[in-house]
C-alpha cells in the first residue's frame, strides 16, 4: 500500500518508513489479520483463572480439560501474554470528582482516605496488568500459482479474477474460524472465558504493541467490557 506522504520525508517520516518494512500485517479487515505472505491470522482474548484457589478436584478436572483440548490440536497455535503499566490517572480523576460532588460529610472523607491510599499505593510500586492472546493461524498451502494462462484470463476479465479471489479468501475465513471455534469449544471446560477480537479491537491491539509509549495513555481494550458469549 502507498504511504500517503510526499517524496520529501523528514528524518522521523523516514525512519517510520523504513520501521514498517519489518512488520509482517499486509492489512486487518472481517475480524482477522493478513499477513503479507498471505497467510491468516485471528486472535482469541482469554481471561486467566487463579488455579491456587480452586480445589483439588477443580484442579485436576482443569488439567484434564487442558489436556484434552492439546490432545485435539492438529494445527499451531500461539500464546501471547501483554504485560502493561495501568495508568490510573482516570480513576484518580472519578475519585476526585465524587468526592467533591458528595454531600455526606462522612463518604466524602472515607472516599479522600481511599484516593491517597490508592495514590500512595501505585507511587511504591507499579501496577501491572496482563493480557492473554490465542493466536490461530491458517496458511493457504494448497492455493494454486497463476500460470500464463492464468494471467491471460485475469486481462481479459479482470472482474471475474476479483470475484474468484474474494470466493477464496471467504473460504480459507471460513476455514479459519472453525479452528477459533475449536479452540472455544476446547477450553470451555477449563472455566476461561473467551472472545475472538474484531477488527477494531485488533487495530487497537497492533497499534499498542508498535507504539508502547503512546498506548500507556491510550484505551486499552478490557476483557470484561468484551462479549463472552461467542462460541
Amino acid at each position: 500500500m502507498e504511504l500517503l506522504h510526499s517524496k520529501t520525508l523528514t528524518k522521523n517520516e523516514g525512519m517510520g518508513k523504513s520501521a514498517q518494512e519489518f512488520v509482517d500485517i499486509a492489512e486487518i479487515k472481517d475480524n482477522i489479520v493478513v499477513l503479507k505472505n498471505g497467510t491468516l491470522r485471528a486472535v482469541i482474548m482469554v481471561s486467566s483463572i487463579n488455579f491456587d484457589l480452586k480445589s483439588t478436584q477443580e484442579q485436576e478436572a482443569i488439567i484434564v480439560a487442558y489436556q484434552g483440548f492439546l490432545n485435539s490440536l492438529d494445527f499451531p497455535i500461539q500464546i501471547i501474554i501483554s504485560t502493561r503499566k495501568i495508568d490510573i490517572n482516570p480513576y484518580i480523576d472519578m475519585l476526585d470528582e465524587k468526592e467533591k460532588t458528595q454531600p455526606n460529610e462522612l463518604l466524602r472523607f472515607q472516599i479522600s482516605e481511599y484516593r491517597g491510599f490508592i495514590k500512595n499505593l501505585v507511587g511504591a510500586a507499579n501496577i501491572m496488568t496482563k493480557s492473554f492472546y490465542i493466536v490461530v493461524p491458517f496458511a493457504l498451502t494448497e492455493a494454486k500459482k497463476e500460470g500464463f494462462l492464468d494471467r491471460i484470463q485475469i486481462a481479459l476479465n479482470p472482474k471475474q479474477a476479483i470475484l474468484e479471489r474474494q470466493m477464496e479468501f471467504e473460504n480459507y475465513k471460513n476455514q479459519l474460524w472453525q479452528r477459533v471455534d475449536h479452540i472455544m469449544a476446547g477450553l470451555s471446560g477449563t472455566g476461561i472465558k473467551m472472545a475472538p477480537l474484531k477488527t477494531e479491537e485488533l487495530i487497537e491491539l497492533f497499534y499498542n504493541a508498535y507504539n508502547p509509549k503512546v498506548s500507556e495513555s491510550a484505551e486499552k481494550i478490557e476483557a470484561e467490557k468484551l462479549q463472552f458469549d461467542r462460541i
